[in-house]
């Protein structure tokens, strides 16, 4: 990813620099936050300079998953200044896009500070971005749902209708699922939910519902070993008011999908 990134950026070559600096100089470089954040990305942004062969020496950074304050210095080194002007925008664009997604986490976490629900991801990421975006969520301090469509059973609308309704989806499901395997059934109102619940589903998804429908829901566990997730519609301002409901965790695209860049600069200096 890496690799291909700096060939996007540079292509046949950095003209600007190579018309501008010296080869062989050497330089001096600290990566400094501008704003409140969580770190993440400090692997592909580490990555990028040892591609470009920069002889970096001096190599000091901040762990993945530190809480910045405006003005910390999270990285610093020396480096050949060619090599560190033509790699400093790709490095910045991972770092400065890993650490928003950590920073955007870390606010909803922070939001249901004290009650016993779970912060968790979904598939709305960039492609092939999806391995270091999850990373960057349990930097923040979310957890991980499924990483794709290949590690858990996860029946959804578009299913539901294709299989014939709920009833018939969970049963295909239920017939073949091995391994332990949990089933986990999207439903929209009450009346899927108990179908859902009736049938044996182990975790149940509440899709775009009410708080008050929520509650409802989660207080028909009924002593069954069965999970819900609030998905939908899930906001920093609405999302302590959807875990009061008694959801066991709550799933946010927008950790991903929608999380602002980190404010970061990377300042070169003559060494």
């Amino acid at each position: 990813m890496v690799r291909q990134s700096l060939r996007e950026d540079v292509g046949k070559g950095d003209i600007t620099t190579r018309l501008t600096v010296e080869p062989g100089s050497r330089c001096r470089a600290a990566l400094r936050a501008k704003s409140d954040g969580v770190l993440s990305g400090m692997t592909p942004f580490r990555m990028v300079f040892d591609i470009l062969n920069a002889h970096l020496r001096a190599w000091e950074a901040r762990p993945d998953g530190t809480v910045f304050r405006p003005g910390d210095v999270l990285a610093s080194f020396s480096a050949l200044s060619r090599a560190t002007l033509t790699g400093e925008r790709t490095a910045l664009n991972f770092v400065q896009h890993l650490s928003g997604v950590a920073t955007h986490t870390a606010r909803f976490v922070k939001a249901v500070e004290g009650l016993d629900v779970r912060i968790t991801d979904t598939r709305k990421t960039l492609p092939l971005f999806r391995d270091l975006e999850k990373e960057a969520v349990l930097h923040g301090g979310g957890t991980n749902h499924r990483r794709g469509l290949y590690d858990a059973i996860l029946i959804k609308d578009n299913h539901i209708r294709a299989a014939g309704g709920i009833e018939e989806a969970l049963r295909r499901a239920k017939k073949v699922a091995g391994n332990g395997m949990k089933i986990e059934i999207e439903v929209t109102n009450l009346e899927e939910c108990e179908c859902a619940l009736s049938i044996g589903a182990d975790i149940v998804m509440l899709d775009n519902m009410s708080l008050e429908d929520m509650a409802t829901a989660t207080q028909r566990r009924d002593g069954a070993h069965v999970l819900f997730e609030a998905s939908g519609n899930v906001t920093l301002d609405r999302v302590r008011r959807v875990a009061e409901t008694g959801v066991d965790m709550i799933s946010v695209g927008a950790l991903t999908h929608s999380a602002p860049a980190a404010d970061l600069s990377l300042k070169i200096e003559e060494a």
